[in-house]
């Protein structure tokens, strides 16, 4: 009786499933959200809130996005400039909470070592910026209530939303757990708490004359508030 030879099964290699790619309105935890935004190096914006995925929907417009953020960062690389321990960024994923991986349009923080609240960890920040600013064109709506209350309820202290086609600029406080607007000194300039000295012309800001917002910037940069904050930021890294 002849015996059939059976040869042994070939092995397959294993070859790993790619990574899928971010859809909007997926609903992913922040690590997935994460793992698949770093697989897609020509995607420029996506955010996680709320544990849902939110992505551009079409190209950034020049007038009512582009200019009025440029004008924003310039106003706030100006301050960090002047203040030692604060530093600005552009467009930098925040790791918030495990739902929570929104990617605003400008920020002011503290450093970790002169007292701030947020951490960099592997070149990301986690927890919340001191301030965050959004510009805002067609997404007012979500700016101004899904993204308010994840920037409230993880502790960001001031939320600056530029309404462009309104032309308002909406600065809010966080006091006791809640936004409140922030009110115009009677020189119609707007002061941070959080950042002394960081006063803005919120008229000058959404009509575009950018060099008034500086000038207001540079009085509140040599003012007696602004020197005494970066006294105390300067005792503070020593200690």
């Amino acid at each position: 009786m002849t015996t059939l030879q059976t040869q042994p099964p070939i092995k397959r290699r294993d070859t790993p499933r790619p990574t899928p790619p971010l859809e909007q309105g997926d609903r992913l935890t922040r690590d997935e959200f994460e793992r698949r935004y770093n697989a897609m190096p020509n995607l420029k914006k996506a955010e996680l809130i709320e544990g849902v995925v939110y992505m551009a929907a079409a190209a950034v417009k020049f007038e009512g996005h582009a200019h009025e953020h440029n004008h924003m960062n310039a106003w706030l690389a100006l301050y960090e400039a002047e203040t030692g321990g604060v530093v600005s960024g552009d467009n930098s994923s925040l790791r918030l909470d495990l739902d929570n991986m929104p990617q605003p349009d400008c920020l002011l923080l503290r450093l970790p070592e002169f007292g701030g609240q947020a951490d960099i960890v592997d070149g990301y920040i986690e927890g919340a910026p001191e301030l965050v600013g959004e510009v805002s064109s067609s997404t007012v709506s979500f700016d101004l209530h899904a993204k308010l209350n994840v920037y409230r309820r993880n502790g960001v202290r001031e939320y600056l939303v530029w309404r462009t086609q309104d032309e308002e600029i909406d600065w809010f406080i966080l006091r006791e757990g809640q936004f409140e607007r922030l009110s115009p000194d009677t020189d119609g300039i707007l002061r941070s708490p959080q950042f002394p000295g960081l006063w803005l012309d919120a008229t000058a800001m959404t009509a575009g004359h950018l060099k008034q917002v500086i000038q207001v910037l540079q009085q509140g940069l040599v003012s007696a508030e602004h020197a005494e904050f970066v006294s105390h930021l300067a005792q503070q890294k020593r200690s």
